[in-house]
């Protein structure tokens, strides 16, 4: 623990757990005033830098240990929006069955705790497959939309219709 409270990163850390808020979104140059320091090229550059990864990064170590997981980065408006997880999401449904598209995608796998990786395996599909299904390239159909849905339903991923 003491590696996040002297991190830089723990002035964010504390104005998110003091927040309260469900979903936060903040620009960058905001975050630069809540940290007093500028974030770092690559935060500005690389969606990676946003990941919610548990190991490696002390940034999302940070705002995970506020309870809250980066889930909107707009690197071109330079703009996040955080979010606590647990929330339930609103599913579009056709003839009784869920429309997985990227938002709920990638709330599934940040329910898992999995990297794009981790969770490519799980499902049995390419990662680059996972990255155009997080980023709206492409939308789960047929069998992945089952397997999907069944990924779901085993680890009591909160969605309703």
């Amino acid at each position: 623990m003491s590696d996040v409270i002297t991190s830089k990163y723990y002035p964010l850390q504390e104005y998110l757990r003091q927040s309260g808020e469900n979903e936060i979104s903040l620009s960058f140059t905001a975050i630069e005033q809540i940290l007093g320091v500028s974030l770092p090229a690559t935060a500005r550059s690389q969606r990676a830098w946003w990941s919610n990864r548990s190991s490696g990064a002390v940034q999302a170590k940070a705002w995970m240990l506020a309870g809250y997981h980066a889930e909107e980065v707009d690197i071109t408006n330079e703009q996040v929006t955080f979010r606590r997880p647990g929330q339930v999401y609103e599913v579009q449904r056709i003839d009784g069955e869920p429309v997985w598209d990227a938002t709920l995608v990638k709330a599934l796998r940040v329910h898992l705790e999995m990297t794009q990786t981790e969770f490519a395996r799980k499902l049995g599909v390419r990662q680059s497959t996972i990255s155009e299904w997080e980023t709206g390239v492409y939308e789960p159909r047929g069998a992945s939309t089952t397997v999907l849905s069944i990924v779901a339903e085993q680890t009591q991923f909160p969605y309703t219709a």
